[in-house]
């Protein structure tokens, strides 16, 4: 391997293009090497602009391709186990867009297959690199809102009319791993389980389904034992809620409206204490999240840093939403110790 690691890329979508090809050509330890699109005109102007040097109209040409180490797969949710698959098969490392699988059992197969390749599995929630996350996580870690006991958390936003009614996007067909539980829900489930350091004990959820079957408004709780509670928001069709808020014995930590992609402005979050109303306002410098991610990637295949995130947390976090999904379905309360792997496909 070279010194830096070399990617290719499994698709044109938004994300890849808008986001993380660009993070990956600006990082101090890697570079794309190949880009596969099913439309390869749409993808010539990306390639020419990012200077990529391959362009393929098939994704197992970037597979075949010995001089690319690792891939990113941007794919609709229901095309990260079988792609993940046989790039692992191939002997690619792979970062797979969240949610890493459509459940807890494709999660942890896709796991089982990442350690028998001796290949590296993670999947790209870009939020926790970023400097704000990681500060606020040391602040809770350390006690300075004394223990976490609620954390509200919302990924909600307004998608286009015209694709509501018609249904045409992958985000709105079951098939394809659709529902803003899945899109955005994982994002706060995410993050209740990283600031509580826990797993919850027991799940509810409430939602709203779209004609073609997939959840695309949604509130869930989560129970993380006694005097430790979570609510969870997503939704398609609400103005726009991209934030959270953590609740301690002692404090508490307020974020606007880009908690989770605050592009590369300076970020900024207010602590309050017990008894303040307006609190302490902090400013963390600019950064770019995707960056930070595709570089710690990239440290871990160049075997400098030990993962920071791995599959058995994507798979954590899967299980939970497969129980958020069938508590939505069943209008049950479900405990955790109840739902166990054979449950995880629901």
């Amino acid at each position: 391997m070279g010194t830096k690691v070399q990617w290719g890329i499994l698709g044109h979508a938004t994300i890849a293009r808008k986001c993380v090809i660009g993070a990956i050509q600006k990082s101090r330890n890697g570079t794309v090497r190949a880009l596969a699109s099913r439309a390869p005109h749409d993808a010539r102007k990306t390639a020419e602009l990012q200077g990529i040097p391959r362009l393929y109209d098939d994704y197992g040409e970037v597979l075949a391709d010995p001089a690319v180490d690792a891939v990113y797969i941007p794919l609709p949710n229901h095309l990260h186990l079988p792609w993940t698959l046989k790039a692992l098969s191939a002997g690619k490392h792979v970062l797979c867009e969240k949610p890493l699988a459509c459940n807890a059992g494709e999660a942890r197969e896709m796991a089982a297959a990442a350690r028998a390749a001796d290949r590296f599995l993670m999947e790209a929630f870009m939020y926790r690199f970023h400097p704000r996350s990681r500060r606020i996580k040391t602040m809770v870690a350390r006690g300075e809102i004394g223990a976490p006991r609620i954390i509200r958390a919302a990924f909600c936003y307004a998608m286009a009319p015209a694709l509501l009614e018609s249904g045409g996007n992958a985000r709105l067909k079951p098939e394809m791993g659709g529902g803003a539980l899945l899109d955005v829900g994982c994002y706060g489930v995410s993050l209740a389980r990283w600031l509580m350091d826990a797993e919850p004990v027991e799940v509810q959820a409430q939602a709203a389904f779209h004609p073609a079957g997939v959840d695309w408004h949604l509130i869930a709780t989560l129970a993380f034992g006694p005097r430790r509670l979570a609510v969870v928001e997503a939704s398609f069709i609400s103005a726009l809620q991209q934030t959270y808020t953590v609740v301690g014995e002692n404090g508490a930590i307020d974020l606007p409206h880009d908690a989770f992609i605050p592009w590369e402005k300076d970020a900024e979050f207010v602590h309050r204490g017990r008894d303040e109303e307006t609190g302490t306002r902090h400013r963390v410098a600019g950064a770019d999240e995707y960056q930070l991610m595709v570089e710690h990637f990239a440290d871990v295949v160049r075997g400098d840093a030990p993962p920071f995130f791995t599959p058995d947390e994507s798979i954590a976090n899967m299980r939970i939403l497969d129980a958020l999904a069938a508590a939505a379905r069943s209008g049950r309360r479900i405990a955790l110790k109840d739902h166990g792997p054979e449950d995880d496909h629901e």
